[in-house]
């Protein structure tokens, strides 16, 4: 069994490869590794739609970490392209986007480069999410992993005061906006219908870059798929496109649709946070 490791723990490892999301949690993961000493490499999955605003926090904890070797990894296609080539819409059920462009991108990275007893892979889960690491022991044997944030000092998420206390750089503009988390430009496939609100609110033309891009795979695919699903009334469990979801948001109308304002989906963002109220 892997442990949640100290940062006496971590300088054990030959070299600490963290998985750097462009993310708080990561980036806290790879300040906590730098202090501890040791080799550290930063690896982060590039799925083309990350905020810009994310790259400028990347940089900046990038510096500050003294410029430690980072590697930026890229299968050249997007979530939904993915999803074409896949024959399908990714959506909570089939995130074949965050399966190809993220772990299987980065472990076949790994494969290539080290042996199994010369890294520690490091992880972003936090105390509120022993869960988390202990299913990931399995799927990344015979590579051990660790979660610096399940040991002291504890992470504590949305204190972004302190963030900026301790390590003087500005969060990721995303999470201003109540997101939890700041994967895809605030657009997660597995996110559910109060984070899609919550980014037509906010940056509105992204939204309809996912409709356009969801519209053009369900008429390639000839079938009624959808990143989100009805939750209630006579079309529960119904795909719902991103078109009809907005239309009827935008409309200030339910009509045939429900807005459902406990969907927050189950992309293993936290459940406590403020920032799971209805945008």
């Amino acid at each position: 069994m892997s442990e949640a490791m100290t940062p006496d723990r971590v300088a054990e490892a030959p070299t600490s490869v963290v998985q750097f999301s462009t993310g708080l949690a990561s980036a806290e993961v790879a300040f906590r590794a730098v202090e501890a000493g040791g080799d550290v490499i930063l690896v982060t999955a590039d799925t083309l739609k990350e905020d810009a605003d994310n790259w400028r926090f990347a940089e900046e904890v990038h510096a500050a970490l003294g410029r430690p070797e980072w590697v930026r990894l890229c299968d050249g296609r997007t979530p939904m392209e993915v999803g074409r080539d896949e024959r399908c819409v990714p959506n909570n059920r089939m995130a074949v986007c965050s399966k190809i462009l993220k772990r299987q991108l980065i472990r076949s990275y790994i494969e290539r480069r080290w042996a199994p007893d010369e890294i520690v892979v490091l992880l972003g889960y936090d105390w509120t999410e022993p869960q988390r690491h202990e299913k990931s022991i399995e799927p990344w044997q015979p590579y051990r992993i660790a979660s610096p944030l399940l040991s002291p000092p504890y992470w504590q998420k949305g204190d972004f005061d302190a963030w900026r206390e301790r390590r003087h750089i500005e969060p990721p503009r995303l999470y201003s906006t109540g997101a939890p988390h700041a994967n895809c430009g605030g657009a997660c496939v597995r996110a559910g219908q109060v984070e899609w609100k919550r980014l037509l609110r906010w940056n509105r033309d992204r939204y309809l870059e996912w409709e356009a891009d969801e519209e053009q795979t369900r008429d390639l695919l000839g079938k009624d798929v959808a990143i989100l699903r009805h939750r209630s009334g006579p079309q529960k469990g119904r795909p719902l496109p991103l078109r009809a979801f907005r239309e009827a948001i935008e409309g200030n109308r339910q009509g045939h649709i429900e807005f459902d304002p406990e969907d927050f989906g189950s992309c293993g963002c936290d459940p406590w946070t403020e920032a799971r109220r209805d945008p």
